[in-house]
């Protein structure tokens, strides 16, 4: 348990150490890091219930999306300054790394697997950012919808 709460607190570093290298406001770091922890305990939890890294990457990424969506919407600011810092917790570095590595190596069986990871990886956290923003565009449609209805019984 305590290696987890660890872990947690090294995520949140993560999230706004790099909120803090791409000057991020200074009002939305601590957000920033709560949408990278939250992202990261969705993976974490995944990845040991289930130990597919594909289908956890992807929740992980749903859940900083519609997080950074909240959160944009409280703190009226982009929705951007929030995903790029919650995202660093998942990005497949060591993967990234060994591919290069086995590359340089002359391993190249071994450096096409950690690549196809990486391509995994990076694809699966890319396409629950796009359900994230397909959520936000059904939200604002059925919003239109149910305004209109309200303004036209008057």
């Amino acid at each position: 348990m305590s290696s987890l709460i660890i872990n947690i607190i090294c995520v949140y570093l993560a999230s706004v150490g790099f909120g803090l290298i791409v000057n991020l406001p200074h009002k939305a770091l601590n957000a920033a890091g709560l949408d990278g922890v939250l992202g990261w305990l969705v993976y974490y939890v995944l990845m040991q219930t289930t130990g597919e890294i594909g289908s956890a990457n992807f929740f992980g990424g749903l859940v900083i999306g519609l997080c950074s969506i909240v959160l944009a919407r409280m703190k009226k600011m982009p929705a951007i300054l929030f995903d790029v810092p919650g995202l660093v917790p998942l990005v497949p570095g060591g993967q990234a790394y060994n591919a290069i590595k086995n590359f340089a190596m002359g391993n190249y069986t071994e450096a096409f697997n950690y690549l196809a990871q990486v391509v995994w990886i990076a694809g699966a956290i890319a396409l629950g950012f796009i359900v994230a923003e397909l959520c936000l565009k059904i939200d604002v449609k059925i919003r239109r919808v149910t305004r209109a209805k309200r303004i036209s019984k008057r």
